[in-house]
């Protein structure tokens, strides 16, 4: 090339340095260059190969291109397209417990229909390992006909959540993600005439200034006041079309005609109507009970179906009647309710009962868009079974409440950074559904969360008064029996509340990776277990939790004093050998994080040393190695107290290391402690007492045991002195001597003693 010679050859050699210098610009830009319209770097990309067509969609036997504009793949069956492909987590940020997402592949057809859902990645330790596959296939086929316009029309509500029992945040996070991307899948592909918002030219909003009507009659003409009536007879026709008899046998008496259910409702946030429908002095309050941005709806009825039923009483929750705009729905709870003594409007019906709901701004309720009221009306057919079916009342703002404003004109500035506005757009809704998926799982919580915290109260008060509460040694026994029995079939059984080194882990994982606060928020009742046991460390170090809060430790306690009064014999190891096993549980911990470094995922499969989720999240329904490792555990600890919780738990081990720093040193001794006496450093349960007399911190799971013998009169030989001191200055009457101590085969057998006061 650089032999030619003439004008052509003297073009190609100034082109080729200006060609260098445009290369060696576009290398420089590129890492600031928006990113090209190809969809590489999606997690479909990453997983289409992976998949097997057939495994997604029944009869698929290939997947086309990626779209360039959509991470979205088509679903083949002989070369015809019959779907799209894509990956939840492509379109939703919904992190599981284990701070990660779950991957999700789905497909929908042109009707919007989910046709085929296959989890493919996940983090999530339950899954991982405790709940079989069959479940989790099971699960994601339940999905399988899902009807996203009606998801759209209902607020993800038509389809029906199933639960798997020790897997429930899991379970709602797959749920919520394989429905919010489809939304937004639907949309962006226009199925089924769904259609992308589109931005707005202009801004509707509630008009402050308009006035409603005088009178009763009249709010019902313009739309103020919407109306649902329902007869008796309409039903009846209702629960008929249900297809089930047991429905017909008991069908509503009374006239045909007759009202079954009057509700009536006006969105008195805005101020016109609310002045007009509640009076001014209760418009007044209104205003003060709403926050900002937040609306509120009257609901009133009358007939012999109330809209409001009484299991609000109960749960805190109206659970007959919902908010659905778009897909938002919004339920009722008793923080957002205020009661109305009364209507007085001119010409209104003699309402039975009549109610202000408050509507959260969070929720994404917009009061100039229509939306509706859906009345759910339930009749038992059974003993403990009901059908259930659902009437609809819709409501808009009248015109006169409205007004148009046109957006402004952006400037120039915000012009240049509209594609960053777009995205921090994106971003902030994300946040808002992730936001108000873990405030949902926390409201459905709140007796849990209730009955946790008097727990908590409670432990705190005995932690504080201590000397008050060890007072008494028959009546501190049965307490602490009491509550280890709470926290085993309550916090560990029922609600599976028990923390795990995988916690910490994922903690760590999450720190690494990019902290996410809404990952730990999923669950409620581990996530206040963990903010007061780090409270408590700084105050009673460990053991507050490891000796009363923690299930499967409860479960040990409570089968060894079972195992006392069997008198099965007790084995005490020898001090030497007992202190060299200490160690074993924190080798075991640093094992543990030394593998999450280089896999969180082995990590997790590697803390199954852990036998809590066997016995305490599974009940023990599981694959016989795991039910014959615990139960081996178990057995050891009807001889060895707490057996697993000295020398194996790898979670007791890493809540030792930073329990040093604890501020206070509540536990008593006396200068006679571990020389002479050795009373304490022998009955201890843990062996957490020196023979020299310390107690050791990172052994002592705060049982209190030391604080009664701190106290007795009976086994205490420094209390016994100062009675025998007090008895030659005052004697004490025969009868109110404490009696002699024999106490100790006894309290070696597990039984309380009596003469303890």
């Amino acid at each position: 090339m650089a032999g030619r010679s003439g004008p052509d050859g003297v073009q190609m050699r100034r082109f080729l340095p200006n060609r260098l210098l445009l290369i060696s610009i576009l290398a420089f830009l590129a890492p600031i260059l928006p990113a090209a319209p190809a969809l590489a770097d999606s997690v479909l990309s990453k997983y289409l190969t992976e998949v097997v067509p057939g495994d997604l969609v029944a009869g698929a036997d290939g997947f086309g291109a990626i779209r360039s504009d959509v991470p979205v793949a088509p679903v083949l069956k002989g070369g015809q397209q019959i779907g799209w492909a894509y990956v939840t987590s492509d379109f939703v940020g919904t992190t599981g417990y284990s701070g990660k997402p779950i991957h999700t592949m789905v497909a929908v057809d042109d009707k919007a229909h989910i046709i085929g859902v296959d989890i493919i990645k996940h983090s999530e330790p339950i899954v991982l390992i405790g709940i079989p596959n069959a479940k989790i296939k099971a699960l994601a086929e339940g999905y399988i006909g899902v009807d996203l316009v009606k998801e759209a029309e209902t607020g993800g509500t038509s389809h029906d959540l199933k639960i798997i029992s020790g897997a429930t945040v899991t379970v709602m996070v797959i749920d919520d993600s394989i429905i919010r991307s489809g939304l937004k899948v639907a949309r962006a592909l226009g199925l089924a005439g769904m259609k992308p918002e589109a931005a707005a030219v202009s801004t509707v909003e509630v008009n402050p200034d308009a006035k409603a009507p005088a009178d009763w009659p009249a709010m019902l003409g313009d739309g103020t006041v919407r109306r649902l009536l329902v007869t008796v007879a309409q039903v009846n026709e209702a629960f008929a079309a249900l297809g089930d008899p047991r429905a017909v046998e008991r069908a509503e008496t009374g006239a045909p005609d007759s009202t079954f259910i009057d509700m009536q409702t006006a969105l008195v946030s805005v101020p016109g109507i609310g002045k007009a429908v509640l009076g001014g002095a209760e418009y007044q309050n209104l205003v003060n009970f709403l926050k900002p941005g937040e609306s509120a709806v009257v609901i009133a009825g009358l007939g012999t179906y109330s809209f409001k039923g009484s299991g609000y009483v109960r749960g805190g929750i109206f659970d007959r009647i919902v908010l659905v705009q778009d897909d938002v729905s919004v339920r009722f709870h008793d923080r957002d309710h205020k009661r109305l003594s009364g209507l007085n409007v001119p010409g209104q019906p003699e309402f039975t009962e009549a109610d202000i709901f408050r509507i959260p701004a969070d929720t994404g309720f917009d009061p100039a868009k229509p939306f509706r009221i859906q009345l759910l009306v339930q009749r038992p057919v059974a003993a403990t079974e009901k059908l259930f079916t659902t009437f609809d009342l819709a409501y808009q703002l009248p015109p006169a409440y409205l007004r148009t404003v046109a957006p402004p004109a952006p400037a120039p500035a915000a012009t240049a950074e509209a594609g960053g506005a777009a995205a921090a757009s994106v971003e902030s809704d994300e946040a808002s559904a992730q936001s108000a998926l873990w405030k949902k799982i926390w409201l459905d919580k709140k007796p849990q969360i209730a009955v946790l915290g008097a727990m908590l109260f409670v432990l705190t008060a005995v932690f504080f008064f201590q000397t008050w509460a060890t007072r008494n040694a028959r009546l501190f026994f049965w307490f602490r029996i009491g509550f280890l029995t709470v926290t085993l079939v309550v916090l560990g059984w029922m609600w599976n509340a028990q923390l795990s080194v995988v916690n910490l882990l994922a903690l760590f994982g999450a720190l690494m990776t990019g902290f996410s606060w809404q990952a730990f928020l999923l669950d409620p009742l581990t996530f206040i277990l963990w903010f007061s046991l780090a409270a408590a460390m700084i105050f009673w170090g460990r053991g507050a939790y490891c000796g009363w809060l923690c299930p499967f430790g409860a479960l040990q306690e409570l089968l060894n004093r079972i195992a006392k009064a069997m008198h099965i014999p007790q084995w005490t190891l020898p001090w030497g050998l007992h202190e060299r096993l200490w160690p074993v549980k924190y080798m075991i911990f640093l094992g543990l994080f030394g593998a999450s470094l280089m896999s969180i995922e082995q990590a997790e499969h590697l803390a199954e040393v852990e036998p809590f989720k066997t016995a305490i999240i599974l009940k023990f329904v599981r694959a016989w190695p795991f039910v014959a490792y615990v139960a081996a555990l178990l057995a050891a600890g009807l001889f060895v107290e707490r057996f697993y919780c000295r020398y194996l738990c790898p979670l007791g081990a890493a809540l030792a290391i930073p329990a040093r720093m604890r501020m206070f040193d509540w536990l008593k001794r006396y200068h006679e402690c571990g020389n002479p006496c050795q009373t304490c450093s022998h009955e201890c349960p843990v062996q957490a007492i020196h023979p020299t007399g310390e107690i050791n911190p990172n052994e002592c799971v705060n049982c209190l045991h030391c604080q009664v013998l701190y106290q007795s009169e009976t086994k205490c030989p420094v209390v016994i002195r100062k009675l025998k001191r007090r008895e030659a200055v005052q004697p004490i009457p025969t009868g109110l001597r404490p009696k002699p101590a024999h106490a100790h085969a006894k309290m070696k057998a597990g039984e309380p003693n009596p003469g303890e006061a």
